[in-house]
This record gives C-alpha cells, structure tokens and sequence, in this order.
C-alpha cells in the first residue's frame, strides 16, 4: 500500500538522533515500544534496530494526527514526520540516548497494526526460551539480540578490515566436499546423482586448506561455518562460526603478531577499550598446572597449588594411594571463606563429580588451627607447610582434591570457574592477576595461551 510518508523516505534511525538535530524536521520509521497518555498529549517511544526517541502527538499542534495516536498499541508499525526540540526542562532521560531530545509529531500513518504480542519487547523481559522459539521473530526485535547481531556484524566487518590491510585474502571454500574425519563426525548430505554416495559438511576446510597453501595463496582467511555432529556442550553447537587464519613462510612469532594485532583491533574499533601488545604469555604446561585449563580466566587467583610431597605420607589414605599410584593433590584456596556454608560445600563435592572427581576435602583456617573433617590425620608440620604454600590466613578456606592427574585439573579447573561467578570474584573490566608473581615465555611446544577475559559483553 503506497504511503505518503514512506514515499518521501526515512530522515533517519529513531536511535541516532540527539542535539545536533534540534529544529530540523524528520521523517521516523519503526515499532511502537511504549506509549503513555498523559490526559490529552500522548508520548510514544518509537523503536528501531538503533534505539528509541520519545515522539510526542499534542493537539494543539495537529489534531488528527493526536487523534489517530489514540489507536497505537504495542508493535504498531508507525511513519511520522515531526520537528525535533529540547525536552522541558526536568523531563529529560539521562537513561536513554536520545533522552535530551523528542520530536513533536504533525503527521501520523499506521503503517502496520499488531496483536497483543505474547510478552513484551524490551530488554527487562525474563521470558522462557520456549516462547521466546515459537516467537522467534518477536524475539529478535529486543534491544538486548539486535545489539548482539549487530555487535557480531560489526567484529566480522572490523576482521576483515584488519586482515585486508595485513595482506589476507578472503577466499571462500565449498561447504559439500569429502569426508575429513577429525574429532567428531561428520554430518552427511546425500546426493542425488550418485545414488548412495555422500557430501560431507565440513568440520573445517582443511583439504581446501592445503590445496590453498601448495598453490601459493600464502595468507588467507575465512569466517566460516563448521558443523560437528557431536553432543551440546557449554562452548559448542552443531553449527558454529570462527575466523580462519592461514599463512605461509612465517614462524612463530608472526602468528602470535597477527593475532594479537586482530583482538587489539576488535577490542579497539568494536568495544572501544584499549589492549596492549604483546599479550603477556604462558606455556601450555604452566596454564595448565596453575589453572587446570589451556583457556585460563586469569582476572582472578583461585590458581591450583600441587602439594602432592607435603601429603604421600600422611596418614590420610585417600593422600597416601594417589601419590603412590601416579596421581597429584592439588588445592585451592579461597580467601574470606565463611562466605560458603557447610551446604556449600557439599554442592561443591557434587559439582566436582561431574567430572569424575569422588570428593572434595576442606579446611577453615582459624585462630585455633584447622577446622576440617582430614585434621586429624595430618601432622602439625604438614598442616603448617600447607598454611605455608598456601597463603593461608585466619578466614581462610582450603579445598583439596586427590586423584589422577586428568581429573584434578579438569575437576579443579571448572571449580574455580564456578566459584569466581560464585563470589563474584570476576570484574568485567579486571585485568590480569598473577598472583605468583612469574612471567614465563613460550615453550618450545609451539601451544601458548592468551585471555583476555571469559566474555565481553558489547556495550
């Protein structure tokens, strides 16, 4: 259906306005957010992939425009054309973007109407996943999904700006090739002109990849889907996306450049925060030993201290059979720990046994000494070298695992995850801390961890 105002065309998206457009007069396009009828004038905040401006429908300045308001609903799709002005005085919102400003409406259409959506598009809603599924398309009109979707638009457009200037082509690679079975399987697609053969999607272009690199394109990339046909875990899904980086004739070094020039400019362009180069580094072997993981969260401590001799010859038998059998105990500890109840604790075995763990052990330091159920079965020397690799102070808590070596660091590395959020130990803006004090360069094994955080969330 033709329409005046969608004919003239939009000025601009109803988030991008502020004070530079005082006085101008605009042509606005978007959904109806929330609508207010204050006794003869009507504020509606109008909603579009970039945000909400308050639009005001006052009589005194168009009376048909002010009556049709009267019909707007959530989720009406509205054209309007008005003036923009400065809020009153008192009536600005420093919560919103466009809060200095609103635009006094003169002309109104109802390009769309819209039935009672089924819960409310803002970004307040605790909506279960159910509904939010059956109403996918509701559901990303939200503020809080469309900033997500354009965030990643944005992190894909800056990747390629980077690597461009770099000197990476971007080449693309089919999706139905050949069977390159790697750590998982492949999900098969039949095809219809040779009965009873097979494509496979990829897991990753890795037969295109050495194709690529023999023929002499040197540096290339991909942002590229990979399909796994593997369980759901935390970090993965069936289909998932990555940046694909491959280089020719470079060592080492260069691939840790790029890379850590690539997040340097993503945090920098996308996030608007700083990073500095070089990363500082670890080996694989110190990441894993200090932290049970090659992905380290290092904003916080909670690091894994082995104290395997202080304990193989205790009375403890739990101690005694894994460090006569291979195996390590490892602790952490946990500063201010009356903040975990005696329930806590027992969560806290459960959640260790998820990973093959079968317990967890547990001291309070005290004025007195050691509060624990394994007291009794340690020497007051080895209590005392525990305190003393430990930290260990008054108000303390200790945790201890004993098992194989495996399943310490996998149990104990999620742990310390699982506790940081717990107690809230993570800053979002919080750097690195090294509580050990010791920088250690690359390893010889070519693996090298990087962190810059668990998860930024754009702003």
């Amino acid at each position: 259906m033709s329409s005046f105002l969608v004919d003239k065309k939009r000025s601009y998206y109803c988030g991008t306005l502020g004070r530079g457009h005082i006085g101008e007069e605009v042509i606005l396009m978007g959904w109806a957010h929330r609508r207010r009828d204050h006794g003869g004038v009507i504020f509606v905040d109008l909603r579009d992939r970039e945000g909400l401006v308050q639009i005001v429908f006052n009589p005194d300045v168009d009376l048909d425009s002010h009556g049709e308001a009267h019909r707007i609903r959530h989720e009406f799709v509205l054209a309007v054309k008005g003036r923009v002005r400065q809020r009153p005085e008192g009536m600005v919102n420093p919560g919103m973007k466009t809060g200095e400003i609103e635009v006094m409406i003169d002309k109104l259409e109802i390009l769309n109407e819209s039935k009672t959506p089924p819960f409310v598009i803002n970004e307040e809603s605790d909506i279960s996943e159910n509904i939010r599924l059956k109403y996918r398309y509701l559901d990303l009109r939200r503020p809080e999904i469309q900033k997500n979707l354009i965030f990643r638009s944005r992190v894909a457009a800056e990747t390629r700006t980077y690597l461009q200037n770099e000197g990476f082509l971007e080449i693309e690679t089919p999706f139905l090739t050949k069977s390159t079975p790697e750590g998982a399987r492949d999900y098969l697609v039949p095809s219809r002109v040779n009965q009873g053969m097979f494509y496979a999607l990829p897991q990753s272009p890795q037969l295109f990849k050495q194709l690529l690199m023999v023929s002499g394109f040197d540096k290339y990339y991909q942002i590229v889907k990979c399909f796994r046909d593997e369980d759901l875990r935390a970090d993965r899904q069936p289909e998932f996306t990555q940046i694909d980086m491959e280089m020719s004739f470079v060592n080492e070094d260069d691939v840790i450049r790029v890379t850590e020039g690539l997040m340097s400019h993503l945090f920098k362009t996308c996030l608007k925060k700083e990073v500095k180069t070089p990363f500082p580094r670890i080996s694989y072997r110190e990441a894993i030993d200090r932290y049970g993981r090659d992905n380290p969260d290092v904003r916080f401590g909670l690091e894994l201290r082995d104290i395997t001799p202080l304990v193989k010859n205790s009375a403890l038998q739990v101690f005694q059979e894994v460090s006569n059998s291979g195996g390590v105990v490892k602790a952490i500890k946990i500063e201010d720990g009356k903040r975990l109840s005696r329930k806590d604790l027992d969560g806290l075995a459960d959640f260790v046994s998820a990973y093959g763990a079968k317990g967890l052990a547990w001291a309070r330091i005290n004025t007195e000494g050691w509060t624990s159920p394994i007291f009794k079965f340690l020497k007051p020397d080895e209590v005392g070298k525990i305190n003393e690799i430990m930290t260990a102070k008054e108000g303390d808590l200790i945790l201890f695992l004993a098992d194989t070596t495996a399943v310490v660091r996998e149990a104990l590395g999620h742990l310390r995850i699982h506790l940081a959020k717990k107690l809230n130990l993570i800053n979002p803006e919080g750097t690195s801390q090294n509580t050990f004090g010791k920088k250690v360069e690359s390893d010889k094994s070519g693996r090298i961890c990087f962190y810059l955080g668990e998860r930024f969330s754009p702003a």
